[in-house]
């Protein structure tokens, strides 16, 4: 066959693949979506995933299905998502392990954020500071200025090291020049709770709604949060961004594709996700769960993604951890 005949059927091919991938992109949706949860039923990242997803498909011509698949913290349902085609009608869901534990830990093998494409961030579950009532602190810089004034004095419970929250209270040792005595605890706010209440701790790191009982009963005191947007269900804990510090920690919730998604789909996906977001539902929804609905859009979300990657890995790398 001569040579040209081969080059012509050649780019008639590529003309047609690069049609027929045109036309898919343009006409997505074309069966229902697919969100995989990587993590069991019944969480907090599955109902609000859920929640969103319910009121997303609203502007959609197909359904959007929610499947759990947990394990590998979070790494095995990702993972699935990865192999998944790159059409937009796979999805899942990144937290904090996800972007922190699972890359440093390298826990995975073939596990890459590379290998995602990030379609928003919904919400934000920042970590706080809570105190005991019988610890006598009614604010952050009480707090501050009773550890400064005696290094080791004030005890503060965490989960344990690499944890956001352990990483939080040795960033703000570092940014405040408090020095704290710090307890870790690996059953997390249970655990933190009950040494608040017998008073074998003063304070304690993780989010507001997982002590939300004991802060409506007068028990706990928040104080803070480490965030730079008002927790619309706390409004009398401030974020530490009203009192001139950047200290950001805690978990969230980030919408992702496949790596290679057509442009055009995660267009639609980002705009139907963005109008379920911004709905009086999901707002009053999300205020009574204790979490902070927190967008940004598919391009800015890559680089914030990028930049609490680094600064952490940066932060562990500084700690040996």
């Amino acid at each position: 066959m001569p040579t040209h005949t081969i080059k012509k059927g050649l780019i008639s091919t590529l003309a047609a693949l690069t049609l027929a991938s045109s036309v898919a992109a343009e006409d997505f949706p074309t069966r229902d979506i697919r969100l995989i949860v990587p993590w069991s039923a019944g969480g907090g990242t599955d109902g609000i995933s859920r929640k969103i997803s319910n009121l997303a498909e609203e502007q959609l011509p197909v359904s959007i299905y929610a499947e759990n698949i947990s394990g590998a913290v979070s790494a095995t349902g990702l993972t699935q998502m990865m192999r998944a085609r790159p059409d937009g009608h796979t999805l899942s869901v990144l937290t904090y392990d996800s972007v922190i534990t699972v890359p440093r830990s390298q826990l995975v093998p073939g596990y890459s954020l590379d290998k995602m494409k990030p379609i928003a961030r919904i919400t934000q579950e920042a970590d706080a500071i809570v105190v005991s009532k019988r610890s006598g602190v009614t604010s952050f810089e009480e707090l501050i200025k009773t550890a400064k004034a005696k290094p080791g004095s004030v005890r503060i419970g965490v989960m344990p090291e690499g944890s956001g929250p352990y990483l939080a209270a040795r960033r703000l040792e570092e940014m405040t020049g408090a020095s704290f005595n710090i307890i870790t605890y690996p059953g997390a706010a249970a655990a933190e709770s009950e040494a608040l209440l017998s008073g074998e701790i003063d304070a304690a790191i993780a989010s507001l709604g997982d002590f939300a009982g004991l802060i409506d009963s007068g028990d706990l005191l928040g104080v803070v949060e480490f965030s730079s947007e008002q927790n619309p269900s706390y409004p009398g804990v401030p974020p530490i961004s009203d009192l001139g510090m950047n200290l950001e920690s805690g978990s969230f919730i980030i919408l992702v594709a496949p790596a290679n998604t057509p442009d055009e789909a995660i267009q639609t996906l980002e705009t139907a996700y963005h109008e379920a977001f911004a709905s009086d539902e999901f707002q009053e929804w999300v205020a009574q769960v204790g979490v902070t609905p927190s967008w940004l859009g598919s391009e800015e979300v890559d680089e914030w993604i990028e930049a609490r990657q680094a600064e952490t890995f940066a932060l562990m790398d500084e700690l040996d951890l």
